[in-house]
């Protein structure tokens, strides 16, 4: 009764997405003051306001001579202008001084000639320029890039390493930021082996070395994987007393003899949120949150490329509305040949982008991953499928795997 109510009840694809990333912003992790050299990947809790002028004060763009006045300039003694110096005395009209890139303009100076646009008359000590010489010309303003006080990245922003660069010359020590939301990984299953090869009916986990690497790419923090086996038992305490934000399963979520994962949850008074989208592969996947602050839960099919389709359905907009990112853009290339499709459900198909289109590509059954491991993304193919030059929507993946072995994988 369980599998036919779920299957009156099954989310659509767009609609679960949607469900998983509300629900993820509504629940926040709390902001913290992380220094630089810790906020890289975090999303931006505040937004980060210039707290000087960019530069601060006029500077040199490049190696070369300060000029005031009109030309030709007599040479004035003495060191010339460098980077980290104060300005020295101001210049007098018709008057020049070496400057070095980065170094501050003096008072009354008018404009900086470069090495190679300018011929020193050493006898005379006098300076003539090669071209003709505008006002401003290869000085850095104070204030060119911003004043103290603009906007420079708003909240919601991710912490690249230029964010760095620019939050440290806007005078930054430290940065606010939404944690990494914290994700626990249950691969269930006797039948997984953790090396050699298959044998005797055990085969090798293909998601407990995926997952990792793959929710880290998605800014999450990942404890390393707990291998339950079918122990309904091992399940409840792993899920009852995880302190994570997000608890992932693998395999379990079916209504087999040892798929434990819906018992277990109710059990344990969970809301069931999804139970099953409508979906291939994939579509046994579920979204739970457990009672009393207790974590997210989203529970993968066992085949690789069905958890796959869980993974980008359900867990990557949960976790991308934990950590405050903004839903990407979605876009819709035309598919490059016919895709067939579910008399019923939505197929997620592996595809790479060629040029202005997306290329369908082959070993796309639920248990393979040959097909996503060359893919650039999932193409979301509608009941019944589509036509060559149709457009499709596309889920992508947080990197591109695209390369010469692809060519074996096209349908």
């Amino acid at each position: 009764n369980r599998s036919a109510s779920a299957r009156a009840s099954r989310h659509g694809v767009s609609e679960a997405r949607a469900l998983a990333d509300r629900l993820g912003r509504a629940v926040p992790l709390a902001a913290h003051r992380l220094p630089l050299d810790r906020a890289l990947g975090h999303v931006l809790a505040e937004a980060v306001v210039a707290l000087t002028d960019l530069p601060s004060f006029d500077t040199s763009a490049m190696d070369g001579w300060v000029v005031a006045g009109p030309g030709p300039w007599t040479v004035r003694n003495g060191e010339g202008l460098l980077a980290g110096r104060g300005a020295g005395e101001p210049l007098l009209d018709g008057q020049t001084v070496r400057i070095a890139t980065g170094a501050r303009i003096p008072a009354e100076a008018t404009a900086v000639i470069r090495s190679e646009h300018a011929r020193l008359d050493e006898a005379k000590g006098r300076l003539h320029a090669t071209r003709d010489v505008v006002p401003g010309q290869d000085i850095r303003p104070r204030g060119q890039e911003c004043r103290s006080g603009d906007q420079l990245l708003p909240v919601g922003a991710v912490v690249t390493p230029p964010v760095l660069g620019l939050a440290a010359a806007a005078g930054y020590d430290a940065l606010v930021g939404v944690p990494r939301p914290r994700v626990d990984v249950l691969v269930l299953g006797d039948e997984l082996l953790t090396a050699g090869l298959p044998h005797d009916g055990l085969i090798r986990d293909a998601l407990g070395p995926m997952l990792g690497p793959w929710l880290r790419s998605l800014g999450a923090e990942v404890s390393a994987p707990q291998r339950l086996g079918d122990d309904a038992e091992a399940l409840r305490h792993a899920l009852t007393t995880s302190d994570a934000d997000l608890v992932l399963t693998t395999g379990g979520t079916a209504s087999g003899p040892v798929d434990h994962v819906h018992p277990v949850l109710a059990a344990a008074g969970a809301e069931l949120l999804v139970d099953g989208v409508s979906v291939r592969p994939g579509h046994p996947m579920l979204l739970a949150r457990l009672p009393d602050g207790g974590p997210c839960v989203v529970g993968l099919p066992g085949n690789p490329l069905a958890a796959v389709s869980g993974l980008l359905t359900l867990a990557e907009p949960l976790l991308r509305g934990m950590a405050g990112r903004p839903a990407p853009d979605a876009y819709r290339p035309p598919v490059y040949e016919e895709v067939q499709g579910h008399p019923h459900d939505t197929r997620l198909i592996p595809v790479v982008h060629r040029a202005d289109s997306v290329v369908p590509l082959h070993y796309n059954g639920p248990a393979m991953l040959r097909g996503i491991a060359a893919a650039d993304g999932l193409a979301v193919v509608p009941p019944g499928g589509v036509r060559s030059g149709t457009e499709v929507e596309i889920l992508d993946l947080p990197w591109t795997s695209a390369a010469p072995w692809t060519e074996g994988c096209f349908t």
